[in-house]
């Protein structure tokens, strides 16, 4: 019986647009499922307090995506895309009431480090100057590299712990808290292998390309990736949660932008038994708590230079943030939790009524958790910007099953799709030679809980098409052009 689409894709995140476009632009039919009544998955962006602030619901900064090679090369501008860098990438307030930046340079950030500076930027130089050829090697899963001798170079570095890492680059706090913070967005314990990756990554994205937020919210990247696949001739269709394969309105290829277990539960039977309990096996990772607030006026910071800054680290010293964690880690709650806070409105005046700003912070918090965690996140904000409560006109929070309840995705609350072991780095979700793959030569897995893992840069939706043998690697030949997203 003939079907209207050639391959279809379920799950409309990053990867999964990104899979969808990849294979549209090989000429199939394509049809895209979203159960939600909005596309984007962790790219959305909402109304969560009052009429007229503009909460981004996940994801809200984004320095992957303008370096993805794939993403990278869309021609997303033309669909009302534009990006807004602040001043600096990154702000970390220290106890003693100074600050740390994370520059858009290596040069003005050793600047600030004292004896630390001149070691940063030696080390960073040659990354940055290859950025895209390592974003290339470094995004894909595990093969030959194209350009060996960068990659190994870059991880003779991303092996290393978290605070092994931070010790080798910084010799005094201020650089060493600067880096473990940005580590920290690993959502790991910081003593693990390889947990130093994603600080050592973000950290040379600061430099390259900047972290960048989608003007008018996430939501904009993800209009602007649904409209270009539309113009490629894919159909969308929102509202429409795939319970079982019957329901896929295809006879060829199906791409999952969903968890591991949500895969084996629509493919039912068309998986071997054996295969999906492996899948049952992968490990998740700790979850957030969230909350977003409708401010009255800016964050009264302590050091006003904060509002150099979109996005916030708010974890004091080296110490601190490696304790808070090792204690989520274990399954604890951190009394002083390591947040994150972006402030976006101080850029971007669609996401607020004149005069008036938004804002968010999370914390990390144990697997699965639903404890409130208001009280310690807004004791640790009030050390910083004392007072902010007064500019409060209206929260909206959060715990790990709302989060999950709002994208399955999210399984306990873990945004990542998957605890970034050394383990699941480049085998997620399971070892084999081509992870999209499954026993069924028609069903692949394209998520976040696929290589290289979480984060908006849609490469795993992509290298899923590829491995499938439906997509070129044009993208990564060019080693993508992120002029095309500014």
């Amino acid at each position: 019986m003939s079907s209207p689409f050639d391959a279809a894709v379920i799950g409309s995140g990053p990867n999964g647009l990104c899979a969808a476009i990849a294979l549209a632009q090989g000429g199939l039919r394509v049809v895209l499922y979203e159960a939600a009544s909005t596309v984007g998955g962790g790219l959305r962006t909402a109304e969560l307090t009052l009429p007229g602030f503009r909460h981004d619901v996940c994801s809200a900064v984004h320095p992957m995506a303008v370096s993805a090679p794939f993403l990278s090369s869309l021609p997303l501008a033309d669909h009302g895309l534009s990006w807004i860098r602040p001043e600096a990438p990154l702000a970390h307030p220290l106890a003693d009431d100074s600050t740390v930046f994370l520059e858009a340079t290596a040069t003005a950030t050793g600047a600030a480090l004292g004896s630390d500076g001149e070691r940063w930027v030696r080390t960073t130089a040659p990354f940055v100057a290859g950025w895209d050829r390592l974003l290339g090697d470094a995004m894909a899963p595990l093969g030959l590299p194209r350009h060996p001798l960068l990659l190994a170079r870059f991880g003779l570095l991303a092996l290393r712990s978290g605070t092994g890492l931070g010790r080798r680059l910084f010799a005094d706090e201020p650089g060493r808290a600067l880096f473990t913070g940005i580590a920290a967005h690993g959502v790991i314990d910081l003593d693990q292998p390889a947990s130093g990756a994603i600080g050592l990554m973000l950290g040379l994205a600061g430099h390259a390309v900047g972290w960048p937020i989608p003007r008018g919210g996430a939501q904009s990247l993800a209009d602007a990736l649904v409209a270009h696949f539309e113009e490629l001739g894919g159909t969308v269709r929102v509202g429409t949660p795939i319970v079982h394969l019957d329901e896929v309105e295809t006879n060829g290829p199906i791409f999952f932008d969903t968890g591991p277990r949500a895969m084996c539960r629509i493919a039912g039977d068309s998986l071997p038994a054996r295969y999906a309990r492996a899948l049952q096996r992968y490990r998740y990772g700790p979850g957030l708590f969230k909350i977003d607030y409708a401010l009255s006026a800016p964050l009264p910071w302590r050091d006003p230079a904060v509002a150099r800054a979109a996005t916030v680290h708010l974890g004091g010293s080296t110490e601190e943030i490696v304790r808070s964690e090792a204690q989520t880690w274990r399954g604890e709650h951190p009394e002083r939790p390591y947040c994150i806070l972006v402030q976006p409105s101080l850029f971007d005046p669609t996401r607020a009524p004149a005069g008036q700003h938004t804002a968010w912070i999370y914390c990390h918090v144990p697997h699965g958790s639903t404890r409130d965690m208001q009280a310690v996140i807004e004791d640790q904000l009030e050390r910083y910007a004392p007072g902010f409560r007064d500019v409060v006109l209206a929260r909206h929070l959060r715990h790990t099953g709302q989060l999950e309840d709002d994208n399955p995705n999210y399984v306990g609350g873990d945004v990542n799709g998957g605890a970034p072991l050394l383990t699941q780095l480049f085998t997620r979700p399971r070892p084999q030679l081509n992870p999209y793959a499954t026993p069924n030569p028609r069903l692949f897995l394209c998520s976040a809980s696929t290589p290289p893992g979480g984060g908006v840069h849609g490469m795993a939706g992509y290298h899923a098409v590829r491995r499938a043998g439906l997509a070129s690697d044009r993208a990564l030949l060019s080693g993508g052009d992120a002029s095309a997203l500014s």
